[in-house]
């Protein structure tokens, strides 16, 4: 099973408030004691929290059921009610919250970040709210406001400044472990990777950028074929996307060409984003053949050559990743 768990449900209820109070002041040495009913507390909220420490949704996995505290009831001498207890979900930087009616309710993308997903209930106002001239003595209270409740779905979308985006087997895997300290489950068939990898890649003078593997894309994944979107939705929040495409591919700008459809069909504004293409395993090419794949292409995409086997053209990868990012 893997650890990695990118989408979870949980049915989630803030507090109610508590009842407001009715009291009235009948001590022996207090002339005239009227009310002294005091409110009803806050219940608790449901709140959403960003932990950069947390890479994954794998807490939440089994978790059905989130529900913050009711307030307390409040009491005599007009004490108020205590708040509830709120409830707070750590999610990783990344997440998104939806309601059922799959409206986006929250989205958190720094560390120690708090958005109330569900607020508690008000508590109701004690008798004490409710003397006047001609009712010195009220014998109600309003009671505590319900809380909210209702199903959210949490999805996490990678933060990461490279996204890799193939086909299976278009060699990602085997880059970010070349450049990376990422451990990445490499073998020679389709969808060896099924879920996200990242991996951080030094850089010239100590800097450094993330890289993120990502399930490869087949024909009819925006339709939900193959992994579908739960691959798609991590490409959305890269900064910019590296085509891969291997050198034994029928046809280079074929195979990007598809790659870019897939984008454009899940979501347009992908396209946007800046990007770079390259091939990979050009250790099977010679200098004739690489001339030859670079023909496929128009002047403005030209295609980068690296192999993550033999180290070849990954300083000049690293390079042009580097000035799309900070140029």
């Amino acid at each position: 099973m893997s650890n990695f768990v990118d989408y979870v449900k949980i049915h989630c209820k803030s507090g109610h408030g508590g009842g407001g109070s009715a009291h009235l002041n009948r001590e022996k040495y207090v002339p005239k004691g009227g009310p002294d009913g005091g409110d009803g507390g806050r219940g608790g909220h449901v709140i959403l929290k960003g932990n950069s420490h947390e890479w994954t949704l794998l807490p939440l996995r089994y978790t059905r059921h989130i529900k913050a505290e009711r307030g307390k009831n409040g009491s005599k001498n007009q004490l108020t009610g205590a708040y509830g207890e709120d409830v707070y979900i750590e999610v990783p930087l990344g997440t998104i919250a939806k309601n059922e009616e799959g409206e986006i309710v929250a989205e958190i993308m720094e560390h120690g970040q708090e958005i109330i997903l569900m607020h508690g209930g008000k508590g109701g106002k004690g008798n004490e709210h409710f003397k006047s001239s001609t009712n010195q003595t009220p014998r109600y209270a309003q009671p505590g406001l319900p809380g909210e409740e209702g199903y959210i779905t949490f999805e996490l979308k990678l933060l990461a400044d490279v996204g890799l985006v193939g086909f299976p087997n278009a060699g990602k895997s085997t880059l970010l472990a070349a450049v990376s300290a990422a451990k990445p489950k490499i073998a020679n068939y389709a969808f060896t990777t099924l879920t996200p990898n990242l991996g951080i890649v030094d850089y010239r003078n100590y800097k450094s950028f993330v890289m993120a593997d990502i399930p490869g894309i087949i024909e009819g994944a925006a339709e939900g074929k193959g992994l579908g979107h739960r691959f798609l939705r991590h490409i959305e929040r890269n900064s910019i996307l590296l085509f891969l495409i291997p050198a034994d591919s029928e046809s280079h700008f074929e195979e990007f060409k598809i790659l870019e459809n897939e984008l454009q069909e899940y979501n347009p504004e992908l396209l946007d984003k800046d990007f770079l293409i390259s091939i990979s395993k050009a250790d099977l090419l010679d200098d004739e053949l690489k001339a030859e794949i670079a023909k496929e292409f128009p002047e403005n995409k030209q295609p980068l050559f690296f192999s993550a086997v033999t180290q070849e053209g990954l300083i000049e990868l690293k390079d042009a990743i580097w000035k799309r990012l900070h140029g």
